[in-house]
């Protein structure tokens, strides 16, 4: 009998992700039962549950999968000394995780580009009630948190930021603005990650001495 590839496996259970990512989406976590994802991704039973024991499970690995998307999104970007400006790096990080024009960093494959926000918004929800969920959640956020700030200490180090605020203050608030950004994708539709970075570069030009300020 022929041994199934480690790359057969792989595919395999990539399928099942993505296919319980699409189902998660469309209907939240709740409405999906694991009869949907066995008909989303055309697979039998035990096909499935030799992959993943259970709903619970499937929801947890897209969780860590997609953080830590983010985390070596933005360690990419940290590498870079200096690396590039907050408007220029959290919208392009985002445009990356969001899938906004195409699959997104995290590798799984969307419907839409609004799928993303409306899964993690119910992420967030769930892990209200869920400890296990949360404790992923909280894992991969304190991951995150620390790529964003090593990317801080680099705007300190290289001078383009002042360094006496705390790294991991600025970290947060910029993580805050992420998060925002996706959850009104979620809750309002579909928008240019161009708005985020206006934003953004809108609050930096504030200290900008050649602008005209308030009298």
């Amino acid at each position: 009998m022929a041994r199934v590839s480690q790359e057969h496996l792989d595919a395999r259970r990539r399928q099942i992700l993505d296919g319980a990512a699409r189902c998660f989406a469309r209907n939240g976590f709740h409405a999906t039962s694991m009869q949907d994802v066995l008909k989303e991704v055309n697979l039998s039973a035990g096909a499935v549950y030799r992959y993943f024991s259970g709903k619970d499970e499937l929801i947890g690995a897209i969780v860590t999968e997609v953080l830590g998307g983010i985390r070596e999104a933005f360690e990419e970007v940290a590498r870079q000394s200096p690396p590039p400006m907050p408007d220029v790096l959290v919208t392009r990080v985002m445009t990356q995780v969001l899938g906004l024009g195409g699959t997104g960093k995290h590798g799984l494959s969307w419907e839409g580009e609004e799928s993303f926000p409306r899964l993690m918004v119910q992420v967030w929800t769930e892990t209200l009630r869920d400890g296990e969920l949360a404790a992923v959640l909280r894992e991969g956020f304190v991951a995150v948190r620390e790529a964003w700030v090593a990317v801080v200490e680099g705007y300190q180090e290289a001078g383009v930021m002042r360094a006496d605020v705390p790294a991991e203050h600025v970290a947060r608030t910029l993580i805050a603005a992420a998060q925002g950004f996706a959850a009104q994708q979620a809750l309002f539709g579909t928008m240019p990650a161009e708005v985020l970075q206006d934003g953004l570069r809108g609050l930096m030009s504030m200290g900008d001495t050649d602008r005209p300020g308030p009298r």
